[in-house]
């Protein structure tokens, strides 16, 4: 299911995964740097939305729902050119139509680096 996404080129991978929280990793390397050689704010939303994405399916009815972005912000505090990011989802709302996910991205000595809040969308899926 990951292959040929974002989620594989980015060489995200899922570490942690229950209801409510999803923890996951990305390298900080070609892939993944802007051009003045440090993490791309990007490649960050990217994780954060992926990290959400996964959490808020996990808590809808997979037969009848499924879910989307419907907004994503992203702080970026501190700058990171080599080694990986983790990032922690946590789900601060959980209703029927709407998700809203808090992630902290930290690098190896858990210092932050960004700061996400992402709303996902839950739809009804068409006959």
């Amino acid at each position: 299911m990951i292959e040929n996404t974002l989620i594989h080129a980015l060489g995200i991978e899922i570490t942690y995964f229950e209801k409510g929280k999803v923890v996951a990793t990305m390298p900080v390397d070609e892939r993944t740097r802007q051009p003045y050689g440090i993490l791309h704010g990007g490649a960050s939303v990217a994780l954060a939305e992926t990290v959400a994405s996964m959490g808020a399916f996990e808590l809808v009815d997979k037969e009848t729902e499924i879910v989307a972005g419907l907004e994503i912000n992203a702080n970026h505090v501190r700058p990171k050119s080599e080694g990986v990011v983790t990032a922690v989802g946590t789900v601060l709302h959980q209703g029927k139509t709407t998700q809203v996910w808090d992630i902290k991205i930290t690098d190896e000595q858990d210092r932050l680096i960004c700061i996400s809040r992402c709303t996902m969308a839950v739809i009804k899926k068409k006959n």
